[in-house]
């Protein structure tokens, strides 16, 4: 055993040809089966693409750095679920590219955060959030709401989306530009936020 395990740490070929092999047969039995299934692949019922403004928001929660304090997977345990809500399955997320999976929380999970506030909570947590939660350390967004949301790049958005598999019909995007014309970055963000997790949110 002890020559076996110096010829592996000593000889980095042979290193490395073994960390391949376990990495494959990994892949083999972990990942590839879930390529082929429905649940893993195909959206869950009432799971819908976006609209060009909820898609604009998801955008700008990206650029704007949300993700990293912000997870969107419940994980199926009784104290994330009591708090969250219906843990997060993959169905729901596949028009997500990139998905926003992950277990970072300096703030809460916002899986299923849709509809459990008002527009108007929102956007007055954007401008300053401990107005509405005065122990958030978030810091706060009021150029969102004088920034205007690029209404020119949303087609060319949706279409690339839409060789990628969400299935977005023409009418859809030859109206993306018009659905946000004049919306600022708040509005939208807030239509995206208020879209998360509404499949499978009062499913316990």
């Amino acid at each position: 055993m002890n020559k076996l395990q110096t010829l592996i740490e000593e000889k980095v070929g042979w290193l490395i040809v073994l960390t391949v092999l376990v990495v494959s047969v990994a892949m083999f039995v972990e990942i590839l089966p879930l390529m082929f299934q429905k649940s893993v692949t195909q959206p869950i019922e009432g799971v819908k693409p976006y609209t060009a403004l909820q898609l604009a928001g998801r955008d700008i929660y990206v650029r704007e750095g949300c993700y990293t304090c912000h997870s969107q997977m419940i994980r199926p345990f009784r104290a994330e679920t009591e708090r969250y809500g219906h843990y997060s399955v993959a169905g729901e997320s596949v028009y997500d590219r990139p998905f926003q999976w992950g277990s970072k929380r300096t703030g809460p999970d916002l899986a299923r955060v849709g509809g459990r506030y008002s527009d108007e909570w929102h956007r007055a947590h954007m401008t300053r959030p401990q107005d509405v939660v005065p122990e958030s350390i978030m810091p706060p967004f009021p150029w969102l709401a004088a920034n205007k949301v690029d209404a020119e790049a949303m087609p060319a958005h949706m279409a690339a989306l839409r060789k990628l598999g969400v299935p977005y019909t023409d009418a859809e995007i030859a109206g993306a530009a018009a659905a946000v014309e004049g919306k600022t970055e708040m509005d939208a963000i807030i239509a995206y936020l208020q879209g998360l997790g509404l499949a499978l949110k009062n499913k316990r």
